[in-house]
């Protein structure tokens, strides 16, 4: 996709080095950070520089690349795929990668591991490029049946950023929009605020405006009098762990919109690569959420006028806050999942129909 006009990838490697496009300064400065080592990938993926789940675990195999050039050593590749996967715990992308990488590094000859390390983290991203673009295809199907309906423009709810900054390329919940977008068909997005971090305002809509999207920022609690007022015609949302069930694992938030899509009648999609799914959890409440600080509730970053990014206090010093990152949605409230493969119900039946 597309920043000022230049067509980029949220990862890339280049002369030893991973290059990332550090979203915690996006949409008031677009800066490639390098990373040089395991602990720069770790930390980019703790400090949120990189988040969404398939960037995360396309970071987590390049960071093992990255570990294999420090010190090519079977030890030392151990203990740095043991700390990528304790970086975050809730996106099973993260893991998936770094089981997938460990697979084929595991005893391999000191002189090939490079090659064959490094050849599997492209394979991975490549991969996540050819799933994202088929869920777009996939996903384009609903909202070019909502179209032939109204004939007039389709609008659509998502939260939090499932696009292409949390991907390789295209996005999950946005590759059906871009799709529809291509076409020509009239799309507008109502984007979800996404607090604490804000990442629907300083991510979704900013990629939205790069492509030249119509959409419209609101607050979290704004998306219910939308729906009843009709002026929702589906909601599309990403996920970080999808369970074997159908149950979505996604930003916090995520389940208040699906309770009032219900209420409404308004569909509710989910978007992922089957990379995202735990074949493994069978009850939702196995899943590790994480709680982050609460720092990033109580203080809120901007831009002054002198283009300085500043970070402010806005409660009161004494209030105490809890910041979990993510929520449950229930596989009855998902009208479907939208995967790689096809679409679904979001259920075990139906995941397994797409993925023998």
């Amino acid at each position: 996709m597309r920043i000022g006009g230049k067509e980029y990838r949220t990862i890339w490697f280049e002369n030893n080095i991973v290059k990332i496009i550090d979203q915690t300064k996006l949409p008031h400065q677009f800066v490639i950070k390098d990373l040089k080592t395991a602990r720069d990938a770790i930390n980019a993926i703790k400090d949120m520089e990189v988040r969404g789940a398939p960037l995360i675990g396309a970071t987590a195999a390049y960071g093992l690349v990255l570990a294999i050039l420090e010190n090519n050593n079977q030890s030392f590749l151990n203990k740095s795929a043991e700390n990528l996967i304790s970086s975050r715990p809730t996106a099973i992308n993260l893991k998936w990668a770094v089981d997938r990488m460990m697979s084929k590094l595991s005893g391999v000859n000191s002189d090939k591991i490079l090659e064959i390390a490094l050849s599997e983290a492209k394979e991975i991203c490549e991969e996540d490029i050819k799933f994202c673009e088929n869920i777009g295809s996939n996903g384009l199907k609903i909202i070019e049946e909502i179209y032939n309906k109204k004939k007039d423009t389709v609008n659509i709810l998502t939260h939090c950023n499932a696009g292409w900054l949390a991907t390789i390329d295209w996005g999950t919940a946005t590759s059906p929009i871009y799709h529809a977008h291509k076409k020509r068909i009239p799309v507008h997005v109502w984007a979800d605020e996404t607090r604490p971090r804000n990442q629907g305002a300083n991510l979704t809509s900013y990629e939205l405006n790069e492509e030249g999207i119509k959409n419209t920022i609101i607050a979290d609690n704004t998306g219910g009098i939308l729906m009843q007022r009709g002026k929702i015609d589906m909601c599309i949302v990403g996920t970080d762990r999808t369970l074997a069930n159908g149950d979505v694992c996604n930003k916090v938030g995520t389940y208040l919109k699906a309770l009032a899509a219900h209420d409404n009648n308004i569909p509710f999609y989910v978007a992922l690569p089957s990379s995202t799914i735990d074949w493994n959890i069978k009850d939702h409440k196995y899943i590790p959420i994480e709680e982050r600080n609460s720092e990033e509730l109580s203080h809120i970053e901007g831009i002054d006028k002198e283009g300085n990014i500043k970070k402010l206090q806005i409660y009161p010093k004494k209030s105490k806050a809890m910041n979990l990152a993510f929520d449950i949605t229930p596989a009855k409230y998902i009208t479907g999942l939208i995967t790689e493969k096809g679409i679904c119900e979001a259920s075990e039946n139906g995941l397994r129909k797409l993925f023998k």
